[in-house]
């Protein structure tokens, strides 16, 4: 078991009842799902930036990644439909857990002038939105061997009812939210 889950269902768990009362086990918010998303404009010129882009995100998530196409045709951006401009990937259960504790405990901190993740990134439904601005923050990333720096969107898809529950969940997982 991932020392994220143990935490979980050891200390986070406890603590989440004590602070918001809640009557049922099952009420209690936790991490759904982690979906990673990586937008690659540039692909419509040159399709191997595509797969670059792919083999970074599966070295960092370790599960295979989906390649995401235009759904629409978009004249000023030179798009047609159905061109592959992306890549994502859907994290759940054990490998997510794993993502989630290297994201907190070993990429984040290594972000240039890093002071904190904004709090204020909630959707109003408990989700939050974390946006990375280059993939070489991963340890599982070679500096020497990547083509071009990229960045990703990382979205933590919870139970939680509000915005109040999923901070306070994600600050029990040690997420560094700025005051």
């Amino acid at each position: 078991m991932s020392r994220l889950k143990e935490a979980y269902q050891n200390e986070v768990k406890e603590a989440l009842i004590k602070k918001f009362g809640y009557k049922n086990a099952m009420e209690v918010p936790k991490l759904e799902k982690v979906v990673i998303n990586m937008g690659v404009g540039e692909a419509k010129e040159n399709a191997k930036i595509l797969d670059a882009a792919v083999k970074d995100l599966e070295i960092i998530t370790g599960q295979k990644v989906v390649v995401t196409r235009a759904k629409n045709s978009v004249a000023n951006f030179k798009i047609r439909e159905g061109m592959p401009i992306g890549c994502k990937v859907t994290l759940r259960g054990k490998k997510m857990y794993e993502f989630v504790d290297r994201l907190i405990n070993l990429a984040l901190p290594r972000v240039r002038d890093f002071r904190g993740v904004n709090p204020n990134a909630f959707d109003g439904r408990g989700n939050y939105a974390l946006g990375i601005k280059e993939q070489v923050i991963f340890p599982e990333i070679e500096y020497d061997k990547i083509d071009k720096v990229r960045g990703m969107d990382v979205i933590f898809v919870t139970t939680a009812k509000t915005d109040e529950e999923a901070r306070e969940l994600l600050t029990l997982f040690n997420m560094p939210f700025t005051k």
